[in-house]
């Protein structure tokens, strides 16, 4: 069954580790509509979770955490607000990567990085150099990200390189996550069931967690819960009834 926004005593028992957890972090404007803020507000009070997140993670021993935090599809937001979102990304990457060093997380970014003018291209650059030598966990930043044109770009780089036929494997390699695990859990915020172009590739077998709670509330007990029901389900990948 898919969870929804569970929070129960038991959650905080978590026994089992997805050894790469993806999150769509979903809901940012339709709380600041709730409270009839600006929808930037919302992404501020969402930027705030997900650092609350990655340091709940590092903490519980998750090896991989992905978060789909700017789609290409969201270039396509009133201009504004695609505004506001690049002024926070901005802001919370450069603040945040000296504590990123100081927990031992290296940093990837995850997308198409030619929609990005030169001065954030180079930030996001210069924040994954920083940080590229370190050996705790890996902190995958989807921007500018659609699981469609990644698998374009893949065959794209595999016709370049004169591949004749192409296999699972070569794909992977040439996948933004090249040499990371698949997700083994793909939690969605904010009360929509739906992938919406996130890691189509890699989460072929990954089981899914959908929550009603809109992204700036979710805090630790919603993600213990997430990951106790994950320890809880029997994954099977086709091999057994």
């Amino acid at each position: 069954m898919f969870g929804i926004n569970r929070r129960k005593k038991a959650a905080a028992e978590v026994t089992v580790l997805p050894q790469h957890l993806a999150i769509i972090m979903d809901g940012n404007g339709r709380w600041a509509t709730n409270r009839a803020l600006p929808r930037t507000a919302g992404h501020k009070a969402g930027s705030e979770t997900f650092v609350k997140t990655v340091d709940a993670c590092n903490r519980l021993g998750i090896k991989v955490l992905t978060v789909y935090a700017f789609s290409t599809e969201n270039w396509g937001r009133a201009e504004d607000e695609v505004a506001g979102i690049m002024k926070i990304m901005h802001a919370y990457i450069v603040k945040y990567v000296p504590k990123l060093m100081e927990q031992n997380i290296r940093l990837r970014i995850l997308g198409d990085m030619s929609y990005f003018d030169e001065e954030s291209r180079k930030a996001l650059t210069d924040s994954e150099k920083k940080l590229e030598n370190n050996s705790g966990m890996t902190l995958c930043v989807a921007l500018s990200y659609g699981g469609r044109n990644e698998i374009k770009q893949a065959v794209n780089a595999l016709i370049a390189e004169g591949v004749k036929e192409v296999t699972v494997d070569m794909l992977s390699q040439h996948m933004y996550t090249a040499g990371l695990p698949d997700p083994d859990l793909v939690i969605r915020t904010g009360g929509e069931k739906r992938i919406s172009n996130f890691l189509l590739w890699q989460s072929a077998y990954a089981e899914y967690y959908f929550s009603d709670t809109l992204w700036p509330d979710f805090d630790e007990d919603c993600l213990r819960a997430a990951i106790a029901e994950f320890g809880g389900r029997k994954r099977r990948f086709g091999k057994e009834k």
